[in-house]
């Protein structure tokens, strides 16, 4: 007995020498910040050591996989969403720098113990704070704009209305807003962001009286947010990524219109990434080409987004893009069509391209050489006439493409693909280093996956469905 006690006891004095249970104090700590906090809590069987050292760790994170595993119990059951958060708040001892919550779609008695927990967060000097809410909106308590060490925030299905003398948080870095209701109210002085770097807006709502100034902000991302008044979120030289989406059509332009392209682009002499779709596109072209944007030299990367090349409009804003941007390196774009019965129909065939092709045959289509362009993603591709062409152009315009990938639509039967790659593959270049690369959509994306052709002849004809199968069997 004695010696199986003995054993047992040079075991565990071992294992305390040589295993985690004597690692210094900052990386124990840091091993504590990138664990689950289920797994936190299990390290205080580790050790002697290890047994009250989850109380002290500075990230809590209780996210979607530890609530989906607690809402079987409900809210307030034994080992209930609520009640085991209120557990280890209550045990735990020192500041909390980051912290994590997923609100699961339960009943939370109008969020009080959410307000409980983000009161007592806001004394424990918080610096990263995330609300991934799946529940109704939830209106954010004023203690958390009293949060001022905050450096990252991400909030998503909040009702955002901060105190009328808030002013801002001087410290963020970070802040990333999904299905916020702004409540109109948000007005008045603005907000002050001196320090922020990364802006993320989705499906805001009531955003017209928003005001952010962040005059340090680097990326901007805006997407289906339709009265966000942009010009209030441009106050920073140092834009370098800009992405805006509107996502459906918008008919009110009354707040656009007072921004034009020209204007936009003034506001953000170094962005370096643009990518918009045709919605946002279209209210600055269709009819006004005296908006059409000056010269942009700092422009490296475009992605264009829902394009119809079809569409005239959406032809002109692409062809105005490309014509005013001579340094660009890559140009990545999404297709659509309004007529998917029209793929790879005969020009007399095809509603209302016409015209669009028409502009595209003509010499004087892009008057301009892109010298620096070097890579194009095109997808899905229908092998329509407006396509062809396009892609025809890009290639008679691009003296430095190295590579110019197109994945094909899935709408397409392998007959059709084939035939619309032997089309593209005539094609003639300005590069002679361009490799021609055309993707099957139902594999996987990489480069061998498709027909690749350079100038000097064919590569690898087959290896699309070879692929295909092969994927198939996996």
């Amino acid at each position: 007995m004695d010696l199986k006690a003995n054993n047992k006891r040079s075991q565990v004095t071992i294992a305390e020498a040589n295993g985690i249970g004597n690692l210094p104090e900052h990386l124990s700590d840091s091993v504590l910040e990138r664990l689950p906090i289920r797994d936190i809590i299990r390290t205080s069987i580790l050790s002697k050591k290890w047994r009250y050292k989850w109380t002290t760790t500075r990230a809590l994170v209780f996210d979607e996989q530890f609530s989906n595993k607690l809402k079987k119990y409900g809210a307030f059951g034994r080992y209930g969403f609520i009640r085991v958060i209120n557990q280890v708040l209550l045990i735990h001892k020192g500041s909390i720098s980051k912290f994590y919550l997923y609100i699961p779609s339960m009943h939370l008695d109008n969020f009080l113990e959410v307000d409980q927990w983000l009161l007592f967060l806001s004394t424990k000097g918080l610096e990263d704070l995330t609300l991934a809410n799946s529940s109704q909106p939830y209106q954010l308590p004023f203690c958390v704009f009293s949060c001022l060490e905050l450096t990252k925030l991400e909030l998503t299905r909040c009702i955002f209305k901060p105190p009328l003398k808030f002013e801002g948080f001087l410290f963020l870095e970070s802040l990333v807003l999904n299905y916020i209701d702004f409540r109109t109210q948000v007005g008045g002085t603005g907000i002050n962001l001196p320090q922020l770097k990364k802006l993320t807006m989705r499906s805001c709502i009531n955003a017209f009286n928003l005001q952010i100034k962040a005059t340090q902000l680097q990326s901007l991302v805006v997407k289906n947010c339709h009265d966000v008044m942009l010009l209030e979120l441009l106050h920073s030289q140092w834009l370098a990524s800009v992405c805006i989406i509107l996502g459906k059509p918008i008919k009110d332009y009354v707040r656009l219109k007072k921004m034009n392209l020209a204007l936009m682009f003034s506001h953000m002499p170094k962005v370096q990434c643009l990518s918009i779709d045709a919605h946002f596109l279209k209210v600055f072209i269709a009819e006004k080409p005296e908006w059409f944007p000056h010269v942009v030299n700092n422009l490296k990367r475009l992605r264009l987004i829902d394009f119809s090349l079809g569409d005239l409009d959406d032809l002109h804003g692409v062809l105005c893009l490309l014509r005013n941007s001579p340094n660009l390196v890559e140009l990545r774009m999404t297709h659509t069509e309004t007529a998917k019965s029209s793929y790879y129909l005969p020009m007399h065939m095809q509603p209302g391209v016409e015209p669009a092709s028409n502009h595209l045959e003509s010499p004087d289509c892009l008057d301009q050489t892109l010298n620096r362009l070097r890579t194009i993603d095109l997808s899905p591709f229908q092998g329509s006439k407006t396509q062809l062409l396009y892609v025809k152009m890009l290639l008679a315009h691009s003296p430095s493409l190295e590579k110019f990938t197109i994945q094909a639509d899935g709408a397409l039967n392998g007959n059709k693909r084939f035939d619309i790659a032997k089309d593209l593959m005539r094609f003639p270049r300005a590069s002679a280093k361009a490799e021609m690369i055309y993707l099957d959509p139902k594999t996987c994306k990489n480069d061998a996956c498709g027909y690749t052709c350079k100038q000097d002849g064919w590569r690898k004809a087959k290896v699309l469905y070879l692929c295909t199968q092969v994927h198939k069997k996996v």
